[in-house]
């Protein structure tokens, strides 16, 4: 009897133990094939981030990224929660399509991603495996770093090669990953601060895109006028053309396609023309004519590249710097972030081309001497010396020494002096500065590249008062500022608080009243940079 007690207890146990291991093969089983993801306990680790990059060469350029990120957290999932997928991975996607949208930039598509995205959102999260959670984790990761690089930091163009001596924006882009997810970003500037001049070509980028597919990829050249001018009052054909381009370009809000030169088209001229640089008659020439034949996908591409050039420019600060635009011609000055004046300048010549750069301004010369660059002596001041022999005498100059067998020459202050009455250095290695000009009448030209290499500015005098309005220590009254500029000999003036200079290069910007501006590439500096940007479109 005992014993047949314990072979059926024997049996028992056998028959429990079998259905424990037929339910765990089935666990396993199902298991093996789902993978069911237990999102308690989302956690990576750094076996599966290295395979990762080692299978998705396009994001190993962040290796370092992807590890320092996820070793601060532990190797913590970040784009999901006990949830499923958290709401700033749907943010990220939302932001990553209207990018890619806005900026036509295929580059920026990430199929894998999206097939994955879609999949876990259109299906129970339970029932991805647990590699596809894995995978698309990483994914979104890496995509997030290769968009931000792109957005905030731009191309690995080395902006030098290109003559852009501004050191490039830093961005750490771990940190702003970091910072993403923690406030649930849903805008392009929320995720960090973008120049603003970034956004605003952005704007008009989207609307040439649009232009372009309306005009279905044709911009007819409008031909020249029979007449060399045409102006208010007068009728003709090719008037009718120009209305509609402007009305294409949202230059002209009127429907108007008559062939007579009236007072709305004399007012839209006139904005064209400050829009493009050209000399603000109402008058409609050759060169406006030029302007309006531009190919919307010319003008596209100047759009990108001048938003590179903002991308790798830091966000406006309430602080005062001065800025000054190499192709527009003009001097910006702002103070505690706000523009409070603009003025005409002069700048480098092709062959002589003003240098991009940044410095901070810290003396104004009042009444400077000018120290004549050696080749100036050697090829100018000599020839003239031998053809007569009071040729220093007649220009205010004196020689005070010798170097390297050439006579050490310098203008004394005067009205004539080459620098004008007054200079303000911004100590560089370039031997660049502003400074004033006995030639006030080139300031009315519209293109304004004659110097060699430094910068002439139109209004010497508002600029010094300026500087100086802080100064207490000396009371800077328009007459202390005027006898200061006319003295036998220099007076130097360091600033109490040193101001930063940025000289740019854009020949595509949004001005104060919200309009597009173009200009012409003058040192060639854009061609350079498309051949870079656009190597593979």
């Amino acid at each position: 009897m005992k014993s047949k007690r314990l072979f059926y207890f024997i049996v028992l146990i056998i028959v429990v133990i079998a259905c424990k291991n037929k339910h765990n093969k089935i666990i396993n089983r199902d298991t093996s094939i789902n993978q069911k993801t237990s999102f308690n306990n989302l956690f990576l680790d750094s076996v599966q981030v290295e395979i990762f990059l080692n299978t998705h060469p396009e994001f190993k350029k962040f290796e370092l990224q992807y590890f320092d990120f996820y070793k601060q957290r532990n190797f913590e999932y970040a784009w999901f929660d006990t949830n499923g997928l958290a709401e700033q991975s749907h943010n990220f996607i939302n932001l990553l399509n209207n990018t890619i949208n806005d900026l036509e930039d295929s580059s920026l598509y990430n199929a894998p991603l999206f097939q994955l995205y879609e999949n876990i959102s259109n299906d129970s999260l339970h029932h991805q495996k647990q590699t596809n959670i894995a995978q698309t984790e990483l994914l979104f990761t890496g995509q997030f770093f290769a968009y931000a690089a792109k957005v905030y930091k731009g191309s690995d163009i080395d902006a030098a090669e290109l003559g852009w001596f501004i050191p490039r924006k830093k961005v750490d882009l771990t940190a702003l990953l970091d910072s993403s997810l923690k406030t649930k970003a849903t805008e392009t500037d929320q995720y960090a601060p973008l120049n603003d001049q970034y956004k605003q070509l952005q704007n008009y980028l989207v609307k040439y895109f649009e232009l372009d597919k309306q005009t279905a990829g044709v911009w007819d050249s409008i031909p020249a006028p029979a007449k060399l001018l045409l102006k208010k009052g007068d009728s003709s054909h090719i008037i009718s053309q120009i209305k509609k381009r402007f009305q294409l370009l949202g230059d002209l809000n009127s429907t108007d396609t008559s062939q007579k030169f009236d007072s709305t088209l004399f007012s839209t001229v006139k904005k064209f023309q400050r829009r493009m640089g050209l000399s603000i008659d109402g008058v409609i020439g050759a060169r406006m004519i030029l302007e309006l034949n531009v190919p919307v996908k010319q003008r596209i591409k100047q759009l990108l590249v001048n938003m590179e050039r903002a991308r790798w420019m830091p966000a406006e600060k309430d602080t005062n710097y001065i800025l000054v635009n190499i192709p527009e011609y003009k001097m910006h000055v702002y103070d505690s972030g706000k523009l409070v004046f603009d003025m005409n300048v002069i700048v480098g010549k092709t062959t002589n081309s003003t240098v991009i750069f940044t410095g901070n301004l810290k003396y104004i010369v009042f009444s400077p001497y000018w120290n004549v660059p050696p080749s100036i002596v050697e090829k100018e001041i000599l020839p003239g010396i031998k053809k007569n022999k009071n040729y220093l005498q007649k220009n205010n100059m004196e020689s005070t020494g010798k170097s390297k067998g050439l006579p050490i020459v310098r203008q004394k202050p005067g009205p004539e002096n080459s620098l004008g009455l007054v200079k303000f250095l911004f100590p560089n290695t370039y031997d660049i500065y502003f400074h004033d000009t006995p030639n006030h009448e080139l300031f009315n030209v519209s293109n304004r590249s004659f110097s060699h290499g430094c910068i002439r500015i139109g209004e010497p005098k508002k600029f010094a008062q300026y500087l100086l309005r802080s100064d207490t220590a000396t009371t800077w009254k328009s007459s202390v500022i005027d006898s200061s500029m006319h003295l036998q000999k220099e007076r130097w003036v360091t600033l109490k608080k040193s101001v930063p200079v940025f000289i740019v290069y854009f020949t595509a910007w949004v001005d104060k009243n919200g309009s597009l501006n173009f200009r012409k590439d003058i040192y060639g500096h854009d061609e350079k940079m498309s051949k870079k940007l656009f190597v593979n479109k």
